[in-house]
């Protein structure tokens, strides 16, 4: 089981629970699907796109693939009557590999934008969320400003092609930027003072400062930005996008959906 976060202050839960609103959640039961990069188109299987790497959203713990989007990937092949099957890829790859019929849907933490709409299709969002900043805990006078504060920094780490990257380039562009294959590298670059701070979605931004608090890490407690995370299917698959908002639309799974997404994110409501 991944560790909980250890939000230690009262305020500061209560403000990011106001500034967070998870819409749905994750399964209780561990992943048992097979993972391959390869599967042909099949009726009967869900292939499921994922870059296991942004804890508690989707990462590997061993050889399984867990965590929210994962336990919802089990419950979405169930509701459509399908084995489930991970196809693991880089996050570059993932909207390539749908519309190339190697994947059939991405559930990997992916923010709805219009640039990504224009080629691909959006089911309902699953959860609100936003950009946050990990910094190093001796630096949080320093950035108390939140957002106005990013400009001072010296540089600031994200993870390619992801929204995080659009944001600093949008708002930073006068920032030095430093580009990471992934979250984890991007937090090692911060506890070396490599960087400043690392910019990328909030639910992971709060698993990373936890599990590495004992290395000085923390996260700015404020959302920069507004947005909506949702699964990408092909603008085709007209079949499948009814399918999944059904799933996550259906009155009778909001019980079971807001146990799993508090088991996963203890402090949404």
């Amino acid at each position: 089981m991944p560790k909980k976060l250890n939000i230690k202050h009262l305020g500061v839960l209560i403000f990011f629970v106001a500034s967070l609103s998870f819409i749905t959640g994750c399964a209780l039961t561990d992943q048992k699907a097979a993972e391959s990069t390869e599967i042909e188109p099949d009726i009967n299987i869900l292939r499921v796109g994922v870059t296991p790497n942004a804890p508690p959203l989707i990462f590997k713990k061993g050889k399984k693939i867990i965590g929210l989007e994962a336990d919802f990937a089990k419950e979405l092949a169930k509701h459509l009557g399908k084995s489930l099957r991970f196809v693991e890829l880089e996050w570059e790859d993932q909207i390539p590999a749908l519309l190339e019929n190697r994947t059939d849907i991405i559930m990997s933490g992916m923010t709805q934008t219009p640039l990504r709409e224009v080629r691909i299709a959006f089911t309902r969002r699953y959860l609100e969320s936003g950009q946050m900043a990990l910094i190093r805990r001796e630096d949080s006078v320093r950035f108390s400003t939140g957002v106005f504060s990013l400009a001072t920094s010296s540089g600031i780490g994200v993870v390619k092609n992801t929204f995080g990257e659009y944001f600093v380039d949008e708002r930073f562009s006068n920032v030095k930027k430093e580009i990471f294959s992934s979250p984890q590298a991007a937090a090692e670059a911060v506890i070396d003072k490599d960087i400043d701070m690392f910019i990328y979605d909030a639910p992971m931004i709060l698993y990373i400062a936890s599990e590495n608090e004992d290395k000085g890490l923390t996260a700015l407690f404020a959302l920069l930005t507004r947005e909506n995370l949702a699964w990408g299917v092909r603008k085709d698959d007209t079949e499948l996008l009814e399918s999944a908002n059904s799933f996550l639309s259906d009155a009778d799974n909001q019980k079971m959906l807001k146990e799993m997404t508090q088991y996963w994110v203890p402090f949404a409501r």
